[in-house]
């Protein structure tokens, strides 16, 4: 069971108290005393408890006749809760209490009574302190019972917002002390201190809330409480930047069009202030139109944001265009939302089609059949869709037509007549099916060839000919003429008499078609002989065609002339002018003798006949007179004659055209005539008959009012009339023959529109405004009301019909005629504001029309209250970073007028400050702010309501200016160089090395300065305090680096983070911890005795130490010494000290020699040196000088070159020796002198070493033989360095940040060593780009505002300056940083860079785009000392739809959250484990520092600078290194890494190979003495 403590307490003091004032409250004295009247006495009395009544204190040993009184102690208010019980000759006295004791009243005396006891004679004062013990009788109070106040969005996190108080009357600290607390449901963003004082625990949102209200309670030790409500406004703050409502917008409109948008999904372009308290108002622009060529087709409604194309577009061009839009707050240009709209240009038939040729020519054979296909042609059309409409030969009588596929075939093969036609020229029509349907035409020539399709044609269907008795055999008696109209041999004619010449009187010529007399024909008299001949005309063609005729020969004797008809038939029109020719009248007249003579014989005053019998007229002849003519013709030759008869029929032409009678009329139609009534009659008369009479009509102009009977000429009405839109209507009516060509004639109409009193007087204005103070009897306004109608119709009078309010006697009255409108009683706008007048205008037409109108009569307020601020004292915090112009408070301002404060403006004097007419506090456009010079301002503000004569009201503004993260951490004064011992050093045991001192102007977490180290070589060597001491934490070795360049950066806890970085250069002091090291572990060397003297050089002995200094400086010496070899201290040159001649036998010398450095403490290495002395009494051995020899030899040197000599000695100078090698004789020759040569050119890139075996042979009877190793090191020849490629080529983005990698050239050399070194740069330097010299690696700059191609050449140089180089092509596309999408994942950076070619795919199937990482990184800006796989890692990067369009990153991060799911799925593939993924804010991650990487960059660049000094000496020291190493080479690695350099930029360049010497162990085979020196 548990208890509360709280109530235990409360239970033990109640017992306490019950068992106290069970002795104190009544009962005995508190205390008794003996008065003392001679010296004053102080006295303290047992302490009561509250309520206490009785007797306080017994007083005794009043001496008789002493008079006591009560008197004051300090405080004289403190005798009114005391009386004195005394009388005066007693000797004893008490004093008790006047009422209950209340400590709770002794406020100043923390419940203790004090008073004194007087004694009258002596005035010796008695002091007495009463303790009243306190209860907790008092509960808190809060002083008030709510707490309201307005409070800033902007207000800081752990701000006073509120302080509550609450007052405990208990006057003791346990029963008075108060704690608060806020009370369930309690708001997160608020906290109580004990003290009362209300914290703003996170920040406020206004969009979020906008007001908050809580219960706070304070609460007593004892329990007590009491409780007060808390109400917070917030007041929204200008920090949030506007949002579109949507990020992409959809639009359409037709190409060619100008003006707005058709269409906008998914709503229409809005965008809003994100602080929706003040909602600020936002200029819309355009920031970036794609294609940029478009920038200037468009314009946006910097208001509306209503886009517009300002020049048409074509969708030919272009189908399909992305607008960046911006909307910027107006009192804030840094605060910006942007969105994109698609735009799709939809399509118009604006495009006319077009025929692949403009004329097709072709080539048939006539009479090809129907169906038969000449060619298709190929129409195009640059609209969507190509050509979609139909093809028409034009015109349709050509033989010609086209199928449904547009194909060319014969149509009608009966016209492929080439005779009658040889070719056809017409045109092929392509007309849209869409409007305005367009035609486009193509002219075709079709040529037909020539088939034997025609029969030979005589000219006549009958040929005559006549044979007179005078003539003679061979006359010519006529002739006939066929024509075949094909070509060639197809088309020449022959001609025979096929029959009917029995007799054999003709002959025909077969190629003129001439007949001539063949022989006499006997002639009869008075009578006609008729020999009827069939003539046929045959063509040449295959298979030939021919065609007959008959040929009639008449024969007369002596006959008399007659007609060969008796009746003649013709026909012409009249009117025609004479004479005309109407037929030919064949006779016979056989007389050579009479001329024959032809007469008319009736209407010869019309007709006439000639010699010839030509018919023709005399005049002309009128159809309308007469239309038939019987005519007879006489023939005579004087003695005999004959008659026949001419029938004429005379044709009519239209030759009259229509009249009107009258030729214009006017009619008078009223307006409300109805419809259908018949008007008028307008017709004509024509004198010609048939078609030519008869008339049809039309009625042209009219306004659609009326129409025309088309027989009768009847005009009707068609439409409603109405005078007062149109009075008068003019027509004309046209009448038209049926004539060819027809005739026509054309009368006026005009119609007048009579008035009707169709429309009530209309009232034009319906509501005034009359100032209260208008005098009475005063015209303050004029109604007025017009009629369209005219005359009587048209006269208006006024009168009111209601007033509302109404009153007793009208306020207003109404001239009837004029229509004024006086004020009858005086106004008064506190009683009644405005009056509605019910007034009527009635006409004078019949019937009589009324119009009414309620006339609205506003009576304006007077300006008599002045303006009040809703606070008078108004709070307000702004950061300092506050934008010029921009405003952050709006102070609310009520006047009790009608116009409020909407006419009234507001004075602030301030050169920092402003306000607006809407009482807007703004910065000043050319003032800034800057907490650390000033962070309060006090100013006052008036309000005035009017511009004239106003009142105004004075208002406080309290100005508190926030800290912004402003400044920059500075650094204190240190040192630019150090040095440091080397040594192992640990962070349990480091090293101090310097202090960094910082500060920084700001406040708060801004002001706090971190300091961290930034270099990619000794980020775990070093480390900082946080004090800013600069430590070594780890081991150092000179040997490996001698210097380390620091980057320090300073860091705010500011957000974002502002930096500042210095540099440090440490310098690593060598320490002796290197022995030397002997060039060989064993020297070895053969002497012959005979040969050898004092003085001899026997070896050198080389050691090297890699310290530096006195360190590094060797002595040498021998363990033990020889007293036959001396050991120089300083060369290491073995020198022999005696003659050897003495020695008698083979004898080897084993020594130790040692190396000593000068270092402190000196270190030392050993070395064994074995010298042989071989003596020459015997006469069968040989040996090598030396067992091994070490030679050289260039590469690509010619055969034949010389590369050393081996030297093999035997103990008689008469013994010769020969030489032979054992190994690699195809290579190598050695000759009799022990000279090795090569025999061919050697590479030493195919191989390197050679160990050559060589043996020496002696020439004794029983040879012996000696073998030596020979290794010939092959020398590189600097050749110069090839690249894998001759050209690169690579996409990037503009929005790329620096060090962001393009692409990685390679190229090769195939010399080793410092020969095969290859450094990489630019042969032009580019502002853009620049490479790697290690790796190659071609990076970004800065492409800000590049596009376009860019061309680069890379250059690789050897160490010897031979150099090759490479084209690079890049092309910089256009972007923005805010198509960047970031994500982050919880995956180490250096496998994310190895795996990002899989993580762009999985991105691309994800999000169906085509995905480009741009960057990658590890999160956080500076790299500490934990491992990179122990944070996350930032990866950046764009999207491409499938028109390879940039997808703005809002939508590209709104479909990764839709598929958040398919994407973890598509991460764990990636990296083989469970993975989320982050979408990041791009503005809140931090990205890589370019400033910080540009300034590594410039120290970088001074480094290489001082290795560029002092690289000769280096030069020559490593050469010297290389040498006394055997060849061993040394390498100067400088790393380039930079701070937050996306990992795959920091790419180490590859190590260079160091190739070490071979050693080869060889045993000697040597039995001989061994003496130890």
């Amino acid at each position: 069971m548990f208890f509360d403590m709280g109530n235990v307490i409360l239970f033990s003091a109640f017992i306490f108290m019950c068992c106290f004032f069970s002795h104190n409250v009544r009962g005995n004295p508190i205390g008794t005393s003996s008065i003392n009247c001679k010296f004053d006495s102080y006295k303290t009395l047992p302490a009561v408890g509250e309520g206490y009544t009785g007797a306080v204190e017994n007083l005794t040993g009043i001496d008789p006749g002493e008079s006591v009184v009560l008197a004051e102690f300090s405080f004289p208010d403190h005798l009114h809760f005391l009386e004195l019980n005394f009388t005066l000759g007693d000797t004893f006295a008490v004093v008790q209490t006047k009422g209950s004791l209340d400590a709770d009243v002794l406020i100043d005396t923390n419940g203790e009574l004090y008073y004194s006891v007087k004694c009258v004679s002596t005035e010796v004062i008695n002091r007495r302190t009463l303790i009243i013990n306190d209860m907790n009788d008092n509960p808190p109070v809060f002083k008030q019972k709510e707490y309201r106040k307005r409070i800033s969005e902007a207000l800081p996190v752990d701000s006073l917002v509120e302080k509550v108080e609450a007052v405990d009357a208990d006057v003791s600290t346990v029963n008075n002390r108060v704690t608060y607390s806020i009370l369930d449901p309690a708001p997160d963003k608020f906290m109580i201190q004990s003290n009362g004082s209300i914290i703003l625990k996170s920040a406020l949102n206004y969009n979020l809330a906008n007001s908050y209200s809580f219960t706070v309670e304070a609460r007593d030790a004892g329990g007590l409480t009491d409780t007060t409500k808390v109400f917070f406004t917030v007041e929204d703050f200008d920090n949030t930047s506007p949002y579109f409502q949507r990020s992409l917008y959809h639009a359409t409109i037709q190409e060619n069009q100008m003006g707005m948008f058709r269409d906008i999904l998914p709503e229409a372009i809005l965008a809003k202030d994100g602080d929706i308290g003040i909602n600020e108002s936002v200029i819309y622009s355009i920031n970036q139109v794609s294609p940029d060529q478009y920038q200037s087709y468009f314009s946006i409604d910097e208001d509306t944001g209503v886009i517009t194309v300002v020049s048409s577009l074509d969708r030919e061009e272009i189908s399909s265009i992305i607008l960046s839009i911006q909307a910027t707050q107006a009192s804030d240009s840094l605060k910006t939302a942007n969105a994109a709209v698609s735009l799709n240009i939809e399509d118009v038939n604006d495009n006319q089609p077009e025929f692949d040729k403009s004329s097709y020519f072709t080539s048939i054979l006539e009479n090809s059949p129907n169906g038969f296909i000449l060619f298709r042609p190929i129409i195009s059309d640059k609209d969507e869709g190509g050509f979609n409409g139909t093809l028409e030969v034009l015109p349709e009588t050509v033989p010609f037509s086209l199928s449904s596929d547009g194909t060319l075939m014969v149509k009608d093969y009966t016209l492929l007549d080439r005779e009658t036609s040889p070719s056809f020229t017409f045109q092929i029509k392509a007309q849209e099916n869409q409007p305005p349907f367009h035609t486009v035409l193509a002219d075709v020539n079709v040529t037909l060839l020539d088939e034997n399709d025609n029969n030979p044609q005589f000219d006549n269907s009958v040929y005559e000919g006549k044979v007179f008795n005078n003539q003679t055999v061979g006359i010519w008696v006529t002739k006939v003429t066929a024509e075949d109209p094909d070509a060639g041999p197809n088309g020449r004619v022959k001609y025979t008499i096929a029959g009917g010449n029995q007799d054999g009187y003709f002959n025909i010529s077969e190629d003129t078609g001439d007949i001539s007399l063949s022989k006499e024909i006997p002639f009869k008299e008075d009578e006609v002989l008729r020999f009827s001949l069939f003539v046929t005309s045959r063509d040449e063609g295959a298979p030939p065609r021919a065609s007959s005729l008959l040929v009639n020969i008449l024969a007369p004797g002596d006959t008399k002339p007659q007609f060969l008809s008796s009746t003649y038939k013709g026909r012409v029109q009249e009117e025609m002018e004479p004479p005309v020719e109407i037929l030919k009248m064949s006779f016979l007249s056989v007389s050579s003798i009479n001329k024959v003579n032809l007469q008319v014989m009736t209407h010869g005053d019309k007709f006439s006949v000639d010699s010839e019998g030509h018919f023709s007229t005399l005049k002309k002849l009128d159809y309308e007179s007469e239309n038939n003519y019987t005519v007879s013709v006489s023939l005579s030759d004087g003695t005999s004659h004959d008659q026949a008869t001419v029938l004429v029929e005379v044709t009519d032409v239209n030759d009259n055209p229509p009249l009107f009678t009258p030729n214009s009329t006017n009619v008078t139609v009223p307006e409300d005539t109805e419809i259908g009534t018949r008007v008028m009659e307008m017709a004509a008369r024509d004198s010609d008959e048939g078609f030519n009479g008869k008339l049809s009509y039309s009625l042209q102009g009219g306004e659609g009012k009326f129409l025309i009977d088309s027989q009768s000429g009847e005009v009707f009405l068609a439409s409603e009339l109405d005078r007062e839109t149109l009075a008068e209507i003019r027509m004309e009516v046209v009448a038209r023959d049926q004539g060819q060509p027809p005739q026509s004639a054309t009368g006026s109409i005009l119609i007048t529109v009579g008035d009707v009193n169709d429309n009530p007087p209309q009232f034009q204005l319906t509501e005034y405004q009359v100032p209260e103070n208008a005098t009475v009897g005063s015209i303050i306004l004029g109604v007025a009301a017009v009629d369209p109608d005219e005359g009587p119709n048209a006269v208006i009078s006024y009168r009111i019909a209601r007033q509302s309010p109404s009153s007793d006697l009208p306020v207003f009255t109404l001239d009837p005629d004029s229509g004024d409108l006086q004020l009858n009683q005086p106004l008064d706008f506190e009683t009644v504001k405005e009056y509605v007048l019910l007034v009527e205008a009635s006409d004078s037409g019949t019937p009589r029309l009324t119009g009414t109108c309620s006339v609205l009569v506003r009576v304006q307020d007077v300006n008599d209250n002045a303006p009040e601020f809703v606070k008078e004292k108004n709070d307000v915090a702004i950061y300092e970073n506050l934008p010029s112009g921009a405003a952050f408070v709006t102070l609310d301002v009520t006047d009790k007028d009608e116009a409020g404060f909407s006419d009234g403006h507001f004075v602030l004097k301030s050169e920092v400050f402003g306000i607006n007419n809407q009482g807007t506090v703004f910065l000043n456009s050319n003032a800034t702010l800057d907490r650390e010079e000033c962070d309060h301002y006090i100013l006052q503000v008036v309000a005035v309501d009017s511009p004239v004569d106003g009142l105004s009201a004075t208002a406080q503004l309290n100005i508190t200016v926030l800290d912004v993260n402003d400044n920059d951490p500075q650094f204190s004064p240190h040192p630019g160089l150090v040095q440091v011992p080397e040594g192992e050093y640990s962070p349990e045991y480091p090293k101090e090395i310097c202090h960094i001192g910082t500060t920084d102007a700001d406040e708060g977490d801004n002001g706090r300065v971190t300091l961290s180290i930034f270099s990619s070589d000794a980020d775990l060597l070093f480390e900082i305090r946080e004090d800013g001491t600069l430590l070594v934490v780890s081991p150092l070795d000179r040997e490996t680096k001698d210097v380390y360049e620091l980057v320090i950066v300073a860091s705010d806890k500011g957000i974002p983070a502002r930096k500042n970085i210095t540099g440090i250069t440490v310098s690593i002091l060598d320490e002796n911890d290197n022995d030397p090291e002997f060039s060989q572990e064993t020297y070895v060397i053969r002497m012959l005795v005979k040969d050898a003297k004092e003085g001899d050089t026997v070896l050198t002995l080389l050691a090297t130490d890699k310290d530096i200094g006195n360190n590094s400086l060797i002595s040498y010496s021998f363990s033990s010494e020889s007293p036959f070899l001396l050991l120089d201290s300083e060369t290491g040159v073995i020198t022999l000290t005696s003659n050897v001649r003495d020695v008698t036998e083979d004898t080897t010398f084993n020594l130790t020699a040692l190396a000593w450095d000068k270092g402190e403490p000196s270190r030392s290495s050993k070395a064994t040196v074995q010298v042989f002395l071989w003596c020459n009494n015997s006469t069968s051995d040989i040996v090598f000088e030396s067992y091994m020899y070490n030679f050289s030899v260039a590469e690509n040197e010619p055969s034949a070159t010389v590369v050393g000599t081996v030297k093999a000695l035997s103990k008689s100078d008469k013994v010769h020796v020969t030489y032979s090698l054992k190994s690699y004789e195809e290579l190598f020759s050695v000759d009799d002198d022990g000279m090795i040569s090569t025999r061919q050119t050697l590479d030493r890139e195919s191989q390197e070493w050679y160990s050559i075996a060589v043996e020496a042979v002696d020439s004794i009877v029983r040879s012996t033989s000696a073998l030596a190793m020979v290794t010939v090191k092959v020398q590189d020849v600097n050749e110069a360095p090839v690249f894998n490629r001759t050209s690169y080529s690579a996409t990037i983005f503009n929005s790329s940040p620096y060090k962001h990698p393009v692409v990685q050239v390679k190229a090769t050399d195939p010399d080793v060593g410092e020969n095969g070194q290859l450094e990489y740069s630019l042969q032009e330097a580019s502002p853009l780009f620049e490479v790697e010299a290690s790796s190659g690696q071609v990076y970004v700059v800065s492409l800000q505002g590049q596009t376009g191609q860019v061309a680069l050449h890379v250059k690789a140089t050897d160490s010897q300056g031979l150099f090759a180089t490479a084209k690079v092509e890049v092309t910089v596309e256009r972007s923005s940083t805010s198509d960047i999408v970031v994500i982050s994942i919880t995956e180490a950076a250096s496998t994310v860079e190895r795996k990002a070619p899989q993580l762009e795919k999985s991105l691309g199937q994800v999000l169906d785009m085509s995905v480009t990482v741009i960057t990658i990184w590890a999160a956080g800006s500076i790299r500490q000392r934990s491992s990179r796989s122990d944070v996350a890692t930032n990866i950046g990067f764009i999207a491409k739809d499938s028109r390879q369009n940039i997808v703005p990153s809002e939508r590209v991060r709104s479909e990764l959250e839709n598929r958040r799911e398919k994407m973890e799925e598509q991460l764990k593939m990636v990296f083989g484990q469970e993975m989320t993924f982050t979408i990041e804010n791009p503005a809140q991650v931090s990205g890589p520092d370019q400033a910080t990487v540009i300034t590594l960059g410039v120290l970088l660049g001074l480094s290489i600078a001082v290795l560029l000094v002092i690289s000769p000496a280096l030069f020559v020291m490593v050469r010297k290194a290389k040498t006394t190493k055997g060849g061993d080479d040394m390498h100067c690695i400088i790393s380039r890494n930079s701070m937050d350099v996306p990992v795959h930029l920091n790419k180490s360049p590859s190590g260079a190979r160091n190739e070490g010497d071979e050693e080869m162990d060889q045993d000697s085979s040597d039995n001989s003495h061994t003496s130890e020196f």
